[in-house]
C-alpha cells in the first residue's frame, strides 16, 4: 500500500470527521481546528483531485450557495481504500513512535 503523506492524512481524517458535511471550506476548516495548521485552498483542492484518482475518496455534488454567483458544494466521503490508508498510516506511526523510548524528548535543564 502507498503511503500517506502528512497532509493527506489530515485531509483524510478530517473527511472522517465530517461525515457527510465534509466540503472544501469545511475540510481546510476542520485541519485548522485539529492541527492548528492552514491550508492554502488550492492545495487541498489539489490533493483532493489526486485523492479522488487514487480512489481514498469519492465526491458527490451538492446544492448551489445562496451567494451570488454561487457554485455547486461537492462533498467528499472515504473510500474503504481510503479508511485501509489511513489504518496503514496509523499503524506505522504507532510503530515508530513506539520504538522510541518515553523520555526520549526529555532533557534536564540546569
Amino acid at each position: 500500500m502507498k503511503r500517506l503523506t502528512l497532509n493527506e492524512e489530515m485531509c483524510l481524517i478530517a473527511i472522517w470527521h465530517l461525515k457527510d458535511g465534509a466540503y472544501g471550506v469545511s475540510i481546510r476548516r476542520k485541519i485548522r481546528e485539529l492541527t492548528g495548521q492552514s491550508l492554502i485552498l488550492g492545495t487541498l483542492y489539489n490533493m483532493l483531485d489526486q485523492m479522488l484518482r487514487k480512489g481514498y475518496i469519492v465526491s458527490r455534488p451538492g446544492e448551489p450557495t445562496s451567494q451570488r454567483g454561487g457554485h455547486n458544494k461537492v462533498y467528499y466521503s472515504l473510500t474503504p481504500g481510503g479508511e485501509g490508508a489511513l489504518a496503514h498510516a496509523r499503524r506505522l506511526r504507532d510503530r515508530l513512535w513506539d520504538s522510541l523510548p518515553l523520555n526520549a524528548f526529555t532533557r534536564d535543564e540546569p
